[in-house]
């Protein structure tokens, strides 16, 4: 078996005739049972040994609980810091000063190294009527001084957090995380969001009521992945112990829907967020209609039980009043670009030399079209130019930074005598 790996004159490419790098060899019987039988070799071990194992490691821990509470605070103590700072970040530059000394900074990774780089041997020359491909950037993050201030003042409640667990410091890390969940997190249209929302719907009751998994994990592990608060908060103060809680995944599931609305209101330009406020109040319906059953039965309740059907049938209850139904769920929301949320749609693309960059301006300058009066001395730079006697300025032409042999080269031009 060893041989027939290693001599290339056996198996596929033998049947197959010459290949070449874009087509692969056809498979043979034998290798198609061989990779099969494999794959279904490997899925059975893992299988038939782990559960053997198991048997005999049933009462024992790899890993106790208070190993795995410090695991997932780091955890949530890097990501809880980030979150925060991005979700203060805007109310904070309010509190700046006008002479504040705010610098700008850049965080970039590019891919490439040695000849790769700018101006290496990759590079083609100037004058060869050649463009130097991008290197792909892996991180472009930009940043300045205020956002600096703000990570500092995050790290500060994340230190808070990792040390005391306090349910204030949760319920900030809490609230980021959400705030930031339903902001970045987008369903496409309506038909997307009701089968994530039906589908969560029967996930959230089995859990809870079918297993105490739910509710075990909620109580057990001490990160920020659920709001808390105090209700003997009037006796004890803010050393409170005895906690409501309510799951993060109950307010950004049904939040990037209620978002999808919003933005779908914003689509139909009526200058009415109709769909938005509906949605908004029937998630304080069904949370509170959460909040009271949990009250009177005394147990744990899945929230989503009840706002799954507050959030879905309220808009299409309004929609069906309003004869909306086909737009609501023919609605894209990618296809949509808001006027608050500009998109760069293509990237500047410069190719050729200097000279022909220069020609093809002096062409455009000497075609006939109607110009503003200009006064005498733009009359007399552009005879000079006309004449070869006036370099062009480059720059209003070579605006992509990638390409940074075109500015070199512009230099050049422009260091020499007329």
């Amino acid at each position: 078996m060893d041989s027939a790996v290693s001599d290339p004159h056996n198996g596929s490419a033998e049947a197959g005739g010459p290949t070449n790098g874009t087509t692969r060899p056809p498979s043979t019987p034998e290798g198609i049972a061989l990779a099969y039988g494999s794959l279904l070799l490997m899925a059975l071990l893992p299988i038939f040994f782990g559960a053997l194992r198991s048997v005999r490691c049933a009462r024992g821990k790899i890993f106790s609980q208070e190993y795995i509470n410090l695991l997932l605070s780091m955890y949530f103590f890097v990501l809880g810091i980030l979150a925060l700072s991005h979700t203060i970040s805007p109310l904070m530059n309010k509190f700046f000063p006008a002479n504040f000394p705010n610098r700008q900074y850049q965080l970039l990774f590019t891919q490439g190294s040695g000849e790769n780089k700018e101006g290496g041997r990759g590079s083609p020359a100037p004058g060869s009527g050649l463009t130097r491909p991008l290197c792909p950037e892996i991180i472009n993050y930009e940043f300045d001084t205020k956002d600096l201030v703000c990570l500092g003042l995050s790290s500060i409640v994340g230190v808070w957090y990792l040390l005391r667990k306090h349910w204030i410091a949760n319920n900030l890390f809490g609230l980021a995380f959400s705030l930031n969940g339903v902001e970045l997190l987008h369903l496409n249209n309506v038909s997307t969001g009701c089968i994530l929302l039906g589908g969560l719907f029967i996930y959230d009751i089995f859990w809870v009521f079918g297993t105490n998994v739910m509710v075990t994990v909620a109580k057990s592990f001490e990160a920020p992945i659920k709001l808390v608060f105090p209700q003997d908060l009037l006796e004890k103060g803010l050393e409170a112990d005895n906690f409501a809680m309510l799951g993060l995944g109950d307010i950004v599931i049904p939040g990037i829907f209620i978002a999808l609305l919003l933005r779908f209101d914003i689509s139909l330009k009526k200058n009415t967020h109709t769909y938005f406020y509906t949605s908004f109040a029937a998630y304080i319906f069904g949370l509170g209609l959460t909040i009271f059953i949990m009250h009177i039965f005394k147990h744990a309740q899945p929230a989503l039980l009840y706002l799954v059907p507050a959030c879905i049938g309220f808009p299409v209850l309004v929609a069906l009043a309003k004869g909306e139904v086909t737009e609501m769920f023919s609605y894209e929301s990618s296809a949509e670009i808001l006027p608050h949320t500009p998109r760069l749609t293509h990237f500047p693309t410069v190719s050729g030399s200097p000279a022909s960059l220069a020609d093809s301006m002096q062409q455009k300058l000497a075609g006939p079209r109607r110009r503003r009066p200009q006064n005498p001395s733009a009359i007399g730079r552009s005879r000079k130019l006309k004449m070869g006697l006036h370099k062009p300025n480059l720059s209003s032409i070579c605006r992509c930074p990638a390409t940074s042999w075109h500015h070199q080269a512009q230099r050049k031009w422009n260091q020499q005598p007329v």
